[in-house]
């Protein structure tokens, strides 16, 4: 017996469903990198701050408190401090600057302190401005309008952000923007933290200057 011969209409249909599940199978796998790009992009990372084997001398740059005094470094010896070198004109440290505003939230207090301290040539007015834009509510406005600071610490980009110890030693730094409210970052500070609750050789020396 003789099979009948297939209908060309029902070949052709049969051609566009063949072809229209390829095309769409090939469009799901296009779409793969971009759905993975998102979720990372999603997904916040720890920053990629490594700590030196060795904590590292800075020098002691000078800059503006909030009430426009002059201040420096050294005044916050005693505390370890996330130092965070920015400006306004910098989409990356303007995306980055509510993470930091959420970690002194978290552990800001007598020993830890986030120091966002802007570059901006128009000082102070400029820097609380965006500050209250942006609904930064825990930053206090320290700033260098002559830019020093981001010359002295080696590195021309910012934004820059170094780790400092109750000694205002360098513990560790980051070029670049990151999410510095991860919890990997509240934990490793929280561990900088713990080591430094003891006090070293030099605040020892000034409290028994103190104490005598």
């Amino acid at each position: 017996m003789s099979r009948a011969a297939p209908d060309p209409a029902a070949r052709a249909v049969a051609n566009r469903r063949a072809w229209l599940a390829l095309a769409i199978v090939a469009g799901l796998f296009a779409m793969v990198p971009a759905i993975v790009r998102r979720a990372r992009e999603a997904t916040p990372s720890a920053p990629e701050m490594r700590l030196h084997p060795a904590p590292r001398d800075l020098p002691d740059v000078t800059f503006a408190d909030p009430q426009g005094a002059p201040t420096s470094l050294a005044a916050f010896q005693g505390k370890v401090v996330l130092l965070n070198v920015w400006a306004t004109w910098c989409p990356p440290c303007r995306e980055e600057m509510p993470t930091l505003d959420r970690l002194q939230a978290t552990l800001g207090g007598p020993h830890f302190e986030v120091v966002a301290l802007s570059i901006d040539e128009g000082g102070m007015p400029v820097v609380r401005a965006f500050l209250a834009s942006a609904g930064i509510r825990h930053l206090r406005p320290y700033v260098d309008a002559s830019g020093d600071a981001r010359t002295r610490f080696g590195v021309g980009g910012v934004p820059l952000t170094l780790l400092v110890d109750r000694d205002g030693r360098e513990l560790g730094r980051k070029l670049g923007p990151a999410t510095w409210d991860h919890p990997d970052t509240v934990q490793l500070i929280r561990g900088v933290l713990a080591r430094n609750t003891i006090p070293s050789e030099s605040q020892r020396g000034r409290q028994d200057k103190e104490g005598g």
